[in-house]
């Protein structure tokens, strides 16, 4: 029997096929990718014409060590983006009792569960400290939950006492990392962080994983040599030490986020959540709201779990603000 395909943002694909006649170009607002990229640089044709260095690899775990405030660099593993690190992860534990805090992103529980552990979406945070490994996404995709560090650490110590791990997932926590657990890193927590998402450039494929040596070392050979390439170890260690783009990009993003509010609020009929780079809309008129946009080219999150969600990213171009906002007051013109 085929497994239950999971939905995820970006799939302009599936748009044009739910809506042939939209037009085109599209506007995506279905991923919680920043709209407004980091600047890429020059590369020179030798890196795409040999592998990467070693040096140069361990230059970017030590640029993301220093970004986000982990004590040592050998602690951080830099992969081809964190969906690689969610689907390994499962395999370096021998059979265990797995507890999601859920509703969340499903390819955790997918992943856990297809090699073969014993999985459950805990509805509250005091539901998790039974499991052998429970895994938090801090903030929450799609509601923006947050966890503070200090009860993530008790979870932690909880599990600490029966070899059990805490697996927290900061892919959405570089705009907002005041409870980040990396620089308090239990021995026991492995926390993984996404590049793609704030930096705008998910095509380039880099994520990492921030654990205790000898977890980062398992997950290193797991994944063998040269996992990221070389014009992605270049692009990857100059952004993350850009620390006044990234200063720049958090509060115009912020801006966005707020402005983006002000376009939904008409619309929406409990408050609005999310993060800086995504909004949740939660009504009832959700599913004419999603098909009222896709036929105006404006592609955003459904979900599969509950239809009276829709996740907004944000738009980029003055012009896709504008192509919103008239379909928003044509919506409500209805």
């Amino acid at each position: 029997m085929s497994e239950a395909r999971i939905w995820h943002g970006g799939d302009l694909d599936e748009a044009r096929r739910l809506f042939p006649r939209a037009p085109e170009p599209w506007i995506d607002l279905s991923t919680g990718i920043n709209p407004i990229a980091y600047p890429v640089p020059p590369l020179p044709a030798s890196l795409f014409e040999r592998l990467p260095s070693p040096a140069d690899h361990r230059d970017l775990e030590t640029a993301a060590a220093e970004a986000y405030g982990a004590t040592d660099a050998a602690m951080v593993v830099a992969a081809p983006g964190t969906q690689v690190l969610i689907s390994l992860l499962p395999h370096l534990r021998a059979r265990s009792r797995v507890a999601v805090l859920g509703p969340t992103y499903a390819e955790h529980a997918h992943a856990w569960r297809k090699a073969g552990h014993e999985v459950v979406e805990a509805e509250a945070q005091g539901q998790l400290g039974g499991a052998d490994v429970a895994i938090v996404v801090n903030p929450n995709n799609p509601d923006g939950r947050l966890i503070d560090r200090e009860a993530l650490l008790r979870l932690a110590e909880e599990l600490r006492a029966r070899g059990g791990w805490l697996v927290v997932d900061e892919a959405f926590a570089d705009f907002d990392p005041r409870e980040s657990l990396v620089p308090a890193l239990p021995c026991n927590a492995i926390v993984l962080r996404s590049f793609g998402k704030t930096y705008g450039l998910a095509g380039i494929r880099i994520g990492f994983a921030v654990a205790s040596r000898a977890i980062a070392a398992s997950l290193r050979s797991t994944l063998g040599p040269w996992a990221v390439s070389g014009p992605a170890v270049a692009i990857g260690r100059k952004a993350l030490r850009d620390r006044r783009w990234l200063d720049a990009a958090r509060a115009a993003r912020a801006a966005d986020a707020r402005r983006l509010d002000a376009l939904l609020k008409p619309v929406a009929e409990t408050p609005l959540c999310g993060t800086i780079l995504y909004r949740l809309l939660p009504s009832r008129h959700a599913p004419d709201l999603f098909r009222h946009l896709g036929e105006h080219g404006i592609w955003v999150r459904r979900f599969q779990a509950d239809p009276a969600l829709l996740r907004f990213g944000l738009p980029g171009l003055p012009a896709d603000w504008r192509r919103l906002e008239n379909a928003l007051a044509l919506f409500r013109s209805r």
